[in-house]
């Protein structure tokens, strides 16, 4: 079981490592907001991160926007430093979770991983990067059980809402769910939206070092899951979707990486049949198209090269059309955006045999929620937080380096994520007539609005730029 107690030498329940960041400073808002569903209704925490100033500025902003003036005088400041590896390790020591917010996770994010296995501190990340991620699997797991340490990465939007959406899917079929695909779509204002550049630089560093991950993998050895009735067959690399009504891609993020892991982790560890996955996500109408192709087909050029990289880590507004930039989105942009992620999935109802013929139910859930990186992220990661603090017996028995899925599973995170801001609702499908649903409204309020051109080339970017990486 998770230790989760406070101490004196161990005082804080979470630390926000790089608060002053730009994801870092809505994740510090979140906490301050939800604080009170602590253990007994008392969170302790604190913000670290190299500079004390920027701390201070981010709690004062953060005491303005939630006119809580308490925050100036009663929320801690840690300075900690990822070059520095005892002041990690001092932070650490006080933190019974460190929720790390600093990335490009390939750069910086194994130091605070190392650190927190050390020093018996949990480990949470919204890293949406497969080769960071897997890479901690592969060298810290071990370690980490022998601490009691649990370290549980991409618990942002990547990769929550997939992985918890599809073990969600899975939970409400009856019978046997054998595949799954899930389309996303993106919804902003009128006055679009854009993506904080720290995003690009990890895509492209991602892109880059695509071949690494591949020897990564290697390493596991891992056997081929199996499959449950015929395999689910990959769509081409763009496609009109039935589904969703508009032309579409492969969503390569991580959430094929991590789904995938969870998947592997319930066959291994409960013994259970697993649950095919393919991901995708909308781009809009024939003329994105062309935009797309031509974006993506300069973007390749450029990040093949050392000079062509520095280029666009340089200039990330003029190389993405202002689809990514180093002031990110206003506050006004993110509340007008949302998004909804759309699971179909197809399986044997129960007393069906899986090993004869075809499936023969259908289920349709949804996952919708406010804007994607700095809302729903805020909330996924602490949410995440929270459901350790409070329900450590519901975890795995033992600590080591877990997806969302699989330490989550059998907890009442979705249901956590229900009440702020992320909504899952359920439509049955049995040989393709709907026989019941569930009508669920966005908790943010907002109407789902159609794609806009901006928003959608961004999730094009995030998508194409890491194709060899999920191959």
């Amino acid at each position: 079981m998770a230790r989760v107690e406070t101490s004196s030498s161990r005082p804080y329940h979470l630390v926000i490592f790089g608060a002053s960041g730009f994801t870092g400073q809505y994740v510090v808002e979140e906490v301050a907001r939800t604080a009170s569903e602590g253990p007994r209704g008392n969170l302790k925490w604190a913000v670290a991160g190299r500079s004390k100033q920027k701390l201070e500025k981010v709690l004062e902003q953060a005491a303005g926007v939630l006119d809580k003036p308490e925050l100036r005088s009663e929320v801690d400041i840690i300075v900690a430093d990822v070059g520095e590896p005892d002041s990690l390790a001092a932070m650490c020591k006080q933190a019974v979770i460190v929720l790390n917010c600093v990335g490009p996770y390939r750069f910086y994010g194994e130091p605070v991983v190392k650190a927190c296995v050390e020093n018996g501190s949990h480990h949470i990340d919204i890293s949406g990067e497969p080769q960071f991620l897997e890479g901690m699997q592969l060298n810290y797991s071990s370690q980490a059980a022998e601490k009691g340490v649990y370290i549980i990465g991409s618990c942002g939007f990547d990769s929550i809402p997939a992985d918890m959406g599809v073990l969600y899917t899975r939970d409400q079929f009856k019978g046997t769910l054998s595949a799954v695909e899930s389309f996303l779509t993106v919804g902003s204002g009128d006055d679009g939206g854009c993506i904080h550049d720290g995003t690009w630089q990890s895509a492209i560093y991602g892109f880059s070092d695509s071949q690494k991950l591949q020897s990564l993998r290697r390493k596991f050895n891992h056997k081929p899951l199996p499959a449950v009735g015929s395999k689910l067959k990959r769509r081409g690399n763009m496609f009109f979707s039935n589904e969703i009504q508009q032309y579409t891609v492969p969503f390569m993020g991580s959430d094929p990486s991590v789904v995938k892991r969870t998947q592997r982790f319930v066959v291994e560890e409960h013994h259970a049949k697993p649950v095919q996955y393919g991901a995708y996500a909308g781009i809009g109408g024939i003329g994105n198209v062309a935009k797309l192709m031509f974006a993506g087909m300069m973007f390749w050029i450029l990040v093949k090269f050392s000079f062509g990289r520095n280029l666009l880590i340089k200039h990330p507004e003029f190389f993405s059309f202002g689809l990514f930039s180093k002031a990110g989105p206003t506050r006004k942009q993110m509340e007008e955006s949302s998004f909804q992620l759309a699971f179909y999935g197809e399986g044997y109802t129960e007393g069906q045999d899986p090993s004869q013929g075809k499936p023969n139910g259908k289920i349709r859930t949804l996952v919708q929620g406010p804007e994607c990186g700095y809302v729903a992220t805020p909330i996924a990661i602490v949410q995440a937080a929270l459901t350790i603090l409070n329900e450590p017996t519901a975890l795995p028995k033992t600590g080591g380096v877990y997806t969302p899925g699989a330490a989550f599973a059998k907890t009442t995170l979705t249901d956590r994520l229900n009440k702020h801001g992320d909504t899952f609702c359920i439509f049955f499908l049995l040989n393709h007539k709907l026989i019941s649903f569930c009508t669920c409204v966005c908790v943010c309020g907002r109407a789902f609005l159609a794609c806009q051109l901006n928003i959608l080339i961004a999730l094009f970017f995030i998508c194409h730029i890491q194709t060899k990486l999920l191959s």
